[in-house]
């Protein structure tokens, strides 16, 4: 999901703080413009992975750069994400920053002429031949902002996806083997329920619930439904499978007692305290999280992609984009392109990122380099299915909406699906016109 995913670990962290880095060395450099100041702002907590990768990339700049100032700012997710359309519009904005991918946000932005076209950067730069094609989709948009073709407004260089986290202590404990299929996981799950175990940690107020309910309907869905989803490719029928059976298998699970009905009000900062306390077994989230639980979860821990699914929700990760008002594109490039060197890629990698672009022989711990490969095994079979909130603006409250009545039993499958159906059928419309 747009993001309202992976900062759930840094946003504590990411209030509001200027940081003013001088460049140092000798002579002069500058952007085509003459610029000798770079603004850069992204919303990563400063021991995250990328936090870490690009504080190295900013060093590397400075002194291929000297005599060129970058001033830092990091802002708080909701910030950027709620106002990024005025800031950028402003004198007042950066030269470069991260932004949120998806049809409701970068696309958004670049239909509205606020996001420079990258596209002869790309070419000149190399920067197609670094990413799969899965992961380009989020890079380009069309004339009305939706991803997957036309022009480059944005530059991942780290993915993401949803897996699942397990405790492996929990299921040692009450005898439960790691499931590979589906009838596994239920298996697993009733296990833990007839011990008194609510086996899965749930957020209803966020972001987690409509993952969980994606990742169910991707469990029955193929290509075509992801490009129908979220490239508008034909309609999709809210009432039949995969969404029908994303729905109506989460209300059962939340019946199973799977889920706890509780959980309808739980933020995901909530679900994911649960899980390093040793409360849950497991929680089915993103890869934004890893670095986190490596660092404060005391229980033996490990993840394995969701069972029997070809289709995982996930994606690149967000994106650098250069506001049309930047006055110093050349340094904004240039930087873009330190960040998706082996060194930097590497260095997110072994501080528990998923790099774009990384080798995994290159990765020293054992449970990091699980991570990239099963995040590069999804990508390379083209199993990248984006996140359910993506396709239309606004959508994400929607789905927050609906599946916290279907946690707490106030809506039935069919009243849930109803209610995510015509805000999605009108956005599209808006978008495409049909």
């Amino acid at each position: 999901m747009q993001r309202f995913r992976r900062i759930v670990a840094a946003i504590a962290l990411a209030a509001t703080a200027t940081t003013t880095v001088a460049a140092c060395g000798g002579g002069d450099s500058e952007d085509d413009s003459g610029a000798k100041t770079l603004k850069l702002w992204h919303y990563e907590s400063e021991n995250s992975a990328m936090g870490v990768g690009w504080n190295r990339a900013i060093e590397i700049f400075k002194a291929e750069h000297p005599g060129v100032e970058v001033r830092f700012e990091r802002k708080a997710f909701e910030q950027i994400q709620q106002n990024a359309g005025m800031i950028i519009n402003s004198s007042e904005g950066p030269d470069i920053m991260e932004y949120n991918k998806g049809n409701a946000t970068a696309g958004l932005l670049s239909s509205q002429g606020l996001l420079t076209d990258l596209s002869a950067e790309a070419d000149k730069r190399g920067w197609a031949g670094k990413l799969s094609p899965s992961l380009q989709t989020t890079a380009r948009y069309s004339d009305k902002g939706v991803m997957g073709s036309g022009n480059w407004f944005g530059v991942p260089n780290y993915g993401e996806y949803v897996t699942v986290y397990y405790n492996k202590d929990l299921f040692q404990q009450n005898g439960v083997k790691v499931p590979t299929s589906m009838a596994e996981m239920t298996a697993a799950m009733d296990t833990f329920v007839g011990k008194g175990v609510t086996p899965l940690g749930m957020a209803g107020a966020e972001y987690p619930a409509g993952q969980l309910f994606y990742q169910l309907a991707l469990s029955r869905a193929d290509r075509q439904f992801v490009d129908n989803y979220q490239l508008y490719k034909n309609p999709v029928d809210f009432k039949a499978d995969p969404l029908k059976y994303g729905a109506d298998t989460f209300a059962e699970w939340v019946r199973k007692g799977y889920i706890a009905k509780d959980s309808a009000s739980l933020k995901a900062e909530d679900m994911g305290t649960a899980f390093i306390g040793g409360k849950v077994p497991m929680i089915v989230s993103g890869s934004w999280w890893y670095g986190r639980f490596k660092a404060e979860m005391k229980a033996n821990w490990d993840t394995f992609l969701f069972p029997g699914n070809t289709l995982q929700a996930g994606s690149s990760g967000n994106l650098w984009v250069v506001p049309e008002n930047s006055k110093a594109k050349s340094l904004a490039y240039d930087f873009i392109d330190i960040t998706l060197r082996p060194e930097i890629q590497d260095l997110i990698g072994n501080n528990g990122g998923v790099p774009v672009a990384g080798d995994p022989a290159k990765i020293s711990d054992p449970k990091d380099r699980k991570l990239i490969e099963d995040f590069n095994a999804v990508s390379k079979q083209d199993g990248l299915a984006f996140y359910p909130d993506w396709p239309v603006p606004g959508y994400y409250d929607v789905l927050v909406g609906g599946f916290q009545g279907l946690i707490n039993g106030s809506k039935s499958p069919d009243q849930v699906l109803d209610t995510i159906a015509k805000p999605y059928a009108d956005g599209v419309k808006e978008i495409t016109g049909k």
